[in-house]
């Protein structure tokens, strides 16, 4: 198989680190301190998770991003990753897949270590994982801490990446090329009683901290930091592909990282949403599901 022999030697060019030993073995060996480790891994398939038409740089960009952003979620300091690829018969579209992941890569000091290939059946749709491995700071921010009278918080704007009434993401930038929020997790993981990254809109995310935390979560939609001027406040929470972090803080807590207050948990179950003082119904929708 040529081809794979190809991408193989491409991963070696990016492959440096030295747990990666060449990539002339079917595992790493990877020293780290004694704590404890994050571990994440993502799955991007074509047509699902990004358009066919998409960049494939773009693209090898975004998968090594959302596992980032995962880990930033966590405050973690990335120390390597696998991945796992399907060869797409296309060896250009294979190439520039491999920039875009190693400016990603070499952005987020995250190595390269290790993972596999495979060939697809003609025809079938790409399908793409990446597993990133981060180091744990004394106190990790689950999903699960939230607690009554906690405020809740978000870092940046959201709703750019999210798609117009053309079909197109409003910020084709945010949309293609995330930026995990690395440094502010690290800020905030002292700190925060729970924390998540939005990846499939804010209110369906909200909603399951919310559930995790066993706790009821108000949004005051107005408070919402809008990505773009113009755009609808429940539009925009209802966006994916933000990858900011959510987060909740003890109240009388104040973040140490730029954040916008936007919500508070109290006793009970279920997400709710005001705005301007005033209740408003949740729309049927709250993000993307991965159920359909």
């Amino acid at each position: 198989m040529p081809d794979e022999f190809a991408f193989l030697d491409a991963l070696r060019a990016i492959a440096t680190h030295p747990a990666a030993a060449g990539l002339a073995d079917d595992t790493a060996a990877l020293d780290v301190a004694a704590g404890r480790l994050i571990l994440t891994s993502d799955t991007m398939v074509a047509g699902v998770h990004y358009r066919p038409g998409d960049p494939a740089d773009a693209i090898g960009w975004k998968l090594a991003a959302v596992n980032l952003s995962d880990l930033a979620a966590k405050g973690a300091t990335p120390i390597g990753c696998l991945l796992n690829y399907a060869l797409s018969g296309d060896a250009a579209w294979d190439r520039a897949f491999l920039d875009g992941l190693n400016d990603v890569l070499t952005r987020y000091a995250m190595p390269l270590l290790g993972g596999d290939t495979v060939a697809m059946p003609q025809g079938a749709p790409r399908s793409l994982t990446l597993t990133a491995i981060g180091r744990a700071q004394p106190s990790v921010p689950l999903r699960t801490g939230a607690r009554p009278g906690d405020t809740l918080w978000v870092t940046g704007s959201i709703g750019g990446a999210g798609f117009g009434p053309d079909g197109e993401p409003r910020d084709l930038a945010r949309y293609l090329r995330p930026r995990p929020r690395i440094a502010e997790g690290q800020a905030l993981a002292p700190l925060a009683t729970a924390m998540m990254d939005i990846s499939d809109g804010l209110l369906i995310d909200t909603r399951r901290l919310a559930e995790a935390s066993g706790v009821a979560i108000a949004i005051d939609l107005g408070a919402v930091p809008l990505a773009l001027p113009g755009l609808d406040p429940l539009e925009a929470a209802t966006a994916g592909d933000d990858y900011e972090l959510l987060f909740t803080l003890p109240a009388d807590a104040i973040p140490p990282v730029p954040a916008s207050r936007i919500g508070a948990a109290s006793a009970g179950t279920g997400l709710t949403l005001t705005s301007g003082g005033k209740p408003l119904p949740l729309p049927d929708k709250l993000g993307y599901s991965h159920g359909g």
